[in-house]
């Protein structure tokens, strides 16, 4: 602005000069917005993240506690399952009710913990992420790839495998060649269930 502008020209020039401040200050606040948004989530990340990582410690931090565990319930099971049959004994009852309330108060700790057992229905479709096959049986009434019998029920902790359900699976058909299989038996395993499956999902051909 020069001493030879007309009064028109220097309110333009003011005016044009105010526009452009306002617009710089404009940008300027907006930037500072989109920063302070940015800043403010990266925080409620942050925080999540951190109560996460805590809730995972807290939770997980009986894993090696609740393992140690899985061998009582096994062996009460057991014992249960050798229960004689029509014992007319008062003291072998009442001995026999001890330990059925003992397994009970036991799973039921557990459920309370967030340790579930895992122990599948006969019929039930193998799952390779909770369950181990230990076994194969021919020629039963269940559908190929079934469970035909649990042996050791598995458990798991918050929704992560502690231990599969060791199980007894009912065989594919001879006959029944896989799409896609190799000859002579070659195929994949039927109880593998991908690149991210658990390894429990193969057959223990040693039971």
């Amino acid at each position: 602005m020069s001493e030879d502008d007309t009064p028109d020209e220097a309110d333009a020039f003011l005016a044009e000069a105010g526009e452009a401040e306002l617009a710089a200050l404009k940008a300027e606040n907006a930037a500072l917005k989109e920063q302070i948004l940015r800043y403010a989530a990266e925080a409620e990340n942050t925080k999540r993240r951190a109560e996460r990582e805590a809730n995972d410690a807290r939770a997980y931090a009986i894993q090696k506690f609740a393992r140690d565990l899985l061998g009582v319930a096994d062996n009460l099971s057991r014992a249960l399952a050798h229960e004689p049959a029509d014992n007319g004994d008062a003291v072998v009852k009442n001995f026999v009710l001890g330990i059925e309330m003992t397994e009970k108060e036991l799973l039921g700790a557990f459920e309370r913990n967030g340790l579930k057992r895992i122990a599948p229905l006969r019929a039930e479709k193998f799952d390779p992420h909770q369950h181990q096959a230990m076994a194969e049986v021919p020629g039963t009434d269940v559908a190929a790839g079934g469970i035909v019998e649990v042996m050791q029920p598995g458990f798991e902790l918050l929704g992560r495998l502690l231990r599969p359900a060791m199980v007894v699976v009912a065989a594919k058909e001879s006959s029944a060649q896989p799409e896609g299989a190799k000859p002579n038996g070659a195929g994949p395993n039927p109880y593998a269930g991908g690149d991210d499956a658990d390894p429990g999902g193969s057959v223990d051909r040693r039971a």
